[in-house]
């Protein structure tokens, strides 16, 4: 769980614009290039693409009984794999009903669908920009007051993080760094 990021606004709004700056570096992947190596040890830049459409649709399933509808292959089209993904997330986050329902999973406390996907899946996707531009030699820069707040969010939590095994061991960085380097840092990524 890391804090949801920087500004107001709803979490479909938030999911709609990190979604943004995932999809431009999806876009932008040239066709050989999906089979380079990312900053996430033992990944491809299609790796980083298959990590979110992978993990998140049974997370949904067992926190609220909705089911994605099965979209492209990833090894077939991650273009538009990717894009079938994040469209039914953001339907699911523009209809108040759906947004506002219970998450309930054995592995979080309950809370709303809005605030779990902004706190468990947007998150992730804002921090996978980063390996995906970087694997795919794309623009890296990421919002330097979401990273601050997905930072210090992070920070408190820590310990907990690091048990989870999905986060690689911290990389030290100077303590002017800043607060994209911090961030990276936090999550074992080498700059």
């Amino acid at each position: 769980m890391v804090a949801n990021g920087a500004g107001a606004g709803t979490s479909a709004d938030e999911h709609r614009e990190i979604a943004a700056g995932f999809t431009a570096r999806v876009r932008g992947a040239a066709e050989a290039a999906w089979e380079s190596p990312s900053p996430v040890a033992g990944w491809t830049a299609r790796d980083v693409v298959r990590h979110l459409l992978e993990w998140f649709p049974a997370f949904l399933e067992g926190g609220t009984g909705i089911r994605l509808p099965a979209g492209p292959s990833v090894d077939e089209d991650p273009v538009a794999a990717w894009e079938h993904h994040t469209a039914a997330i953001q339907a699911l986050l523009e209809d108040p009903e759906t947004a506002r329902s219970p998450f309930r999973h054995p592995r979080v406390p309950e809370l709303p669908l809005a605030d779990a996907v902004s706190q468990f899946y947007t998150a992730d996707v804002f921090m996978h920009t980063w390996d995906l531009a970087r694997a795919t030699g794309q623009d890296e820069r990421l919002d330097p007051e979401r990273c601050r707040a997905l930072y210090e969010g992070m920070l408190p939590m820590e310990e907990l993080l690091r048990s989870s095994g999905q986060y690689g061991p911290r990389v030290p960085v100077p303590q002017d760094a800043d607060w994209q380097t911090k961030m990276l840092g936090f999550i074992g990524r080498h700059v």
